[in-house]
């Protein structure tokens, strides 16, 4: 079991929609790709933004987004350029590969 979970995870990453706005992500598929695109940058050599035990790229970029350490544009967001600097930005817009590419993506991160 993934912990935190897939809804606790989107609660975190929409918490910051003004009532009445469309939420960032509504799927466990968003939160899917923007963790698999997280670990995939740790995976190159981006530095962790958070101190855990854990050594696995996904479960740090899990944590990364628990923490709100990284945010999701969504794509009015990215195609405005709002981001603060100190923030990694996650813009799905920008997803490579395939969904299965994605998912060949995860198992290899979830193994090391």
């Amino acid at each position: 079991m993934l912990h935190p979970s897939y809804s606790d995870l989107m609660k975190v990453v929409n918490s910051e929609v003004e009532p009445g706005e469309a939420p960032v992500v509504n799927s466990r598929y968003s939160i899917v790709m923007a963790t698999s695109k997280r670990a995939r940058q740790l995976i190159s050599g981006d530095d962790a933004l958070v101190g855990t035990a854990r050594k696995k790229p996904l479960s740090m970029a899990v944590e990364e987004l628990n923490q709100g350490k990284i945010k999701i544009l969504t794509e009015e967001e990215a195609a405005r350029g709002k981001a603060a600097s100190e923030e990694i930005i996650i813009d799905l817009g920008e997803t490579e590969g395939t969904e299965e590419e994605t998912a060949a993506d995860l198992a290899e991160a979830a193994e090391e």
